[in-house]
């Protein structure tokens, strides 16, 4: 018997692998749900400035990570309204100066029953960690995307206007039931979105 014992735990170690995979500031989801908020924030743009006016986008103060998708997006959306892009501001006719207020993650965690908890267990201040024993919990992760931004003359530096806050998030929520039973985590496909061409002609 003993021996069977040896041998059963040889094989469930025997079993055992492990793999080094890089570790990236953000994961997969957490770059998509930043994204997203950002095209969401981005829907509907427009400056105060007729259509047609070659514009430049200034993004020497906007400082977020994910920053270079955000202003793409943003560029994409002036296009999308109509207003030529220029290359640099002295071929502009108006610079379009961005900051951003928000390009991050939210979270947010509902718990019925224990949540994870750290108890210290003596003076020094040393812990042990209880692990979750809940009913229900349900975790919700948003990106939360937040822009705006002011338009003037590229050649005179007159202010042409502002450009309201532009806000949008973007809402991935699981659930769990017994600490077994998950549901509602997002998953996208390529090609999922919009099936068809994947171009569109202006």
């Amino acid at each position: 018997m003993r021996s069977a014992i040896v041998l059963v735990l040889a094989s469930l170690l025997a079993a055992c692998a492990s793999t080094s995979e890089t570790n990236p500031s953000r994961t997969a989801t957490e770059q998509l749900l930043i994204a997203r908020a950002a095209d969401k924030a981005v829907e509907g743009l427009r400056l105060p400035v007729p259509d047609g006016t070659r514009v430049f986008v200034d993004d020497a103060f906007f400082r977020a990570e994910n920053a270079s998708y955000a202003v793409s997006a943003i560029r994409n959306a002036l296009s999308v309204a109509g207003y030529a892009l220029a290359n640099d501001r002295n071929s502009a006719e108006a610079v379009f100066e961005l900051r951003a207020g928000a390009l991050s993650l939210e979270q947010m965690r509902r718990v019925v029953g224990l949540p994870p908890l750290a108890v210290p267990i003596n003076e020094s201040f040393n812990v042990v960690s209880i692990p979750e024993l809940s009913i229900y919990s349900r975790r919700d992760r948003v990106g939360v995307a937040e822009f705006s931004g002011f338009v003037y003359d590229g050649r005179t530096g007159t202010p042409l206007g502002a450009v309201a806050p532009m806000i949008g998030e973007y809402r991935i929520r699981s659930h769990k039931v017994l600490m077994v039973i998950a549901w509602g985590q997002q998953s996208v496909d390529p090609g999922e979105s919009d099936p068809g061409d994947s171009w569109r002609q202006f």
